[in-house]
């Protein structure tokens, strides 16, 4: 299924356009990145700084699985995440490399987002997975929010090196139990 599974998508919801980020959108996405808060649970802390986000934004660019999250009505670049393949789970996806600018916080930015991507992965398997730093508490709550489940703690490399995870798993009846939104994947 992995294989017929696009990466990237151009998702829409009611407020947000998800679409593949190209290297035109550094300029707007470092913009949404320079908070210095957006980071402070992050391991790195310092990637509102511009030499490190730089790195940051070559990375995304080079995973061919990142989206550009726009907020619908002014087009402004808000954020960013990522679909990419689970490298201690064969055929299996993970949203994740997520954030989104400070104004979008708390309130149903996040399930938006989350719930477009989300029905995408889930129309053809029958889980997502997503990878949290331990120290990140504040993206292990809004994940199980979600209606993600603790599935196990491990060391993975997703892309930028080998690092400590926290593993959850949502599936349909996670999210539907944790009272989401209708899983529609929007435009594909």
């Amino acid at each position: 299924m992995l294989q017929k599974l696009n990466l990237q998508p151009l998702l829409k919801t009611a407020r947000l356009l998800l679409r593949p980020l190209t290297a035109a959108d550094e300029k707007g996405l470092y913009s949404a990145a320079s908070d210095p808060e957006i980071w402070s649970q992050h391991p790195a802390k310092n990637r509102h700084e511009k030499e490190v986000f730089d790195r940051y934004f070559e990375f995304l660019l080079g995973t061919k699985g990142t989206l550009i999250v726009l907020e619908a009505a002014t087009k402004r670049i808000i954020g960013c995440s990522q679909f990419y393949p689970v490298t201690d789970q064969p055929g299996e996806i993970g949203i994740g490399f997520t954030f989104l600018s400070r104004p979008y916080w708390g309130g149903q930015w996040n399930r938006e987002m989350k719930a477009s991507m989300i029905a995408h992965v889930l129309k053809d398997l029958p889980r997502v997975w997503f990878h949290i730093d331990p120290e990140n508490i504040r993206s292990q709550v809004a994940t199980t929010r979600l209606g993600a489940q603790f599935a196990y703690k491990a060391e993975l490399d997703l892309g930028s090196g080998l690092s400590a995870f926290r593993c959850y798993t949502l599936t349909a009846a996670d999210w539907n139990g944790a009272g989401g939104l209708p899983l529609n994947p929007g435009t594909d």
